[in-house]
């Protein structure tokens, strides 16, 4: 249930905080620029004991959630969400492009990509710390040493970073040193792992699994956001379909689905999408065009020595010139890049 405040006053606020948590539900407070609203979530079965929050003086109607998310939908949550990572902002009009190589490798690679993304214009590294691999046999990442080199090469480039956190176990060593954590695919419906990411309160970049609706896409956020998080961005990478000239198949059409239902920002990896460098730029335009907030590139000084991915992987001279071509379609979307 969504109960829609008459007052603004925080004493007023907090007695009707009070009674919700009395009748057993958390109270998620959306202080929007016309009103705030306070969004009531807990067992449906006895929700309309919340009804009677309307005789309250401080409250100006009580209205039911007809979707199943509640807090990552627009019924309780009309204006977008803006992101912080760092001193990076996501989403309100901001177009933010997030590049790196798949792997972090070694200190060399990893520094000169940092130094190479920043200076095309991106603003947030991504790199992997710890893979999730189809294979055992395949390369797994330099885990903690890893993050220790994604830090040194933030440092050195005054970028934030992101990276992807595969367990529960990892979750509290990397949020000590990413900016933003990342759900992969894979992990999207990992429910104890979406939920302890949830209750770190870092930013979190969630992708949707390559056989997961729009609505299980959408109910993985609600479970970051139902544990106190409520800085989640959405990433759109390619779902599985009969296709086989591609790695997946982009679904250019979440983009503004996604955008009409929810209010948190949509990026899209078309790296991960299309699995051929030669077709990331053309992706990426459409992206833009589409109504994406942002873009997850993967850059890589030497793709064919890349220990993965290498095939989708731009050079940074490619990765370049993709910036300068996604800048005209970016202000012809509304947005600042």
């Amino acid at each position: 249930m969504v109960i829609v405040m008459a007052s603004r006053k925080q004493e007023d606020i907090d007695y009707v905080v009070g009674k919700i948590e009395e009748l057993g539900y958390k109270a998620h407070l959306i202080v929007g620029t016309n009103r705030t609203v306070i969004a009531a979530v807990g067992d449906e079965r006895g929700k309309f004991r919340l009804q009677s929050l309307e005789s309250l003086p401080h409250v100006e109607k009580v209205l039911p959630i007809l979707q199943p998310f509640k807090l990552a939908g627009r019924e309780a949550h009309e204006e977008d969400t803006r992101v912080r990572v760092g001193p990076v902002t996501i989403g309100g009009g901001r177009f933010c492009v997030i590049a790196g190589p798949c792997s972090v490798e070694s200190r060399q690679q990893i520094i000169e990509t940092a130094h190479a993304v920043k200076q095309a214009g991106a603003t947030i590294l991504r790199g992997g710390a710890y893979k999730p691999r189809t294979s055992p046999y395949a390369f797994q990442g330099l885990e903690e040493e890893g993050l220790r080199l994604l830090k040194e090469a933030c440092a050195e480039t005054r970028m934030p970073f992101v990276t992807e956190v595969m367990t529960c176990g990892q979750v509290d060593l990397v949020a000590e040193s990413a900016d933003m954590l990342q759900i992969g695919a894979r992990n999207m419906q990992n429910f104890s792992l979406l939920k302890k990411v949830g209750r770190t309160g870092k930013p979190v970049l969630l992708k949707r699994g390559m056989m997961s609706t729009i609505n299980e896409f959408l109910m993985s956020a609600e479970y970051i956001l139902s544990e106190g998080g409520r800085d989640v961005v959405l990433c759109e990478r390619g779902i599985r379909t009969f296709e086989t000239e591609t790695r997946n198949t982009l679904d250019l059409s979440a983009v503004p689905l996604l955008k009409k239902l929810s209010h948190l920002p949509v990026f899209v990896d078309p790296s991960h999408a299309t699995g051929h460098w030669d077709l990331v730029t053309p992706m990426a335009k459409a992206s833009v065009v589409s109504g994406a907030d942002g873009l997850l590139i993967e850059v890589h000084p030497r793709p064919e020595e890349a220990f993965s991915d290498g095939a989708q992987s731009l050079k940074p001279a490619r990765f370049l010139q993709l910036m300068k071509e996604i800048e005209p379609l970016v202000h012809l979307a509304g947005k600042t890049l």
